[in-house]
């Protein structure tokens, strides 16, 4: 099967320099695929709305089915893809550039968190 995606520029640049190390990492992707499907479908979540919010969650050292269950807030999914497609057509201010940055960074703490949940879930099994 083959499945083309498009990423912003910036991931694009990342993606390219994995080099050969990027079928590594995208096997790393797959093995959450089951979950990451699950979650997607699960009717319990913690929403999220900004940094602040993230970071204090993170340092109580929720268990892993908490981290599992945090999503961001309709609204704050909604000023993410405005900002996003802003990003793509090429009209997004200094101000917005850094609040898209913020999120993407926002994102990928929520990622890496999960990714480590879904281990310690993983070995707890």
């Amino acid at each position: 099967m083959q499945i083309i995606l498009e990423v912003p520029d910036r991931l694009g640049e990342k993606l390219h320099a994995l080099g050969d190390r990027l079928p590594e990492a995208l096997v790393s992707v797959a093995l959450v695929e089951d979950r990451a499907l699950q979650e997607l479908t699960s009717p319990e979540t913690i929403p999220y709305q900004d940094d602040r919010q993230i970071v204090e969650l993170l340092a109580s050292q929720p268990s892993p089915e908490v981290i599992l269950a945090i999503r961001p807030t309709p609204a704050l999914q909604a000023r993410m893809s405005e900002l996003l497609d802003r990003h793509k057509s090429g009209t997004l201010s200094r101000s917005e550039e850094v609040e898209l940055d913020r999120y993407l960074l926002l994102e990928h703490w929520v990622r890496l968190a999960k990714a480590h949940a879904y281990k310690r879930l993983q070995t707890a099994a």
